[in-house]
């Protein structure tokens, strides 16, 4: 008997999958202003920390913690950048 399986579909980077979430966070200005307030963020120092290789993760991280605490913006965002909430959940796994 022979299994015949579809091609599973490529993984996306998790740094590149936050890095799109992060965008579409900020593409709302209200839910742009709750990510700020709810990380302790400025702007100047996301861009900071996505600017320093080693605080890279720890922001990407954060929106994805951002994300993945409040399901209805996760499944927004998990539409609009076209993948399954599982795949931002993966994701946060990822970036440690």
């Amino acid at each position: 008997m022979t299994i015949i399986r579809e091609p599973s579909s490529p993984v996306p980077d998790p740094q590149d999958l936050a890095l799109a979430a992060l965008g579409w966070v900020l593409g709302d200005g209200q839910r742009a202003e709750r990510f700020l307030a709810l990380s302790g963020l400025t702007p100047e120092t996301l861009r900071g920390g996505l600017s320093d290789p080693a605080g890279q993760n720890a922001v990407l991280g954060g929106v994805l913690d951002f994300l993945l605490s409040y399901e209805p913006d996760l499944v927004a965002a998990a539409d609009a950048l076209d993948i399954s909430p599982q795949a931002l959940a993966a994701a946060r796994e990822k970036l440690t």
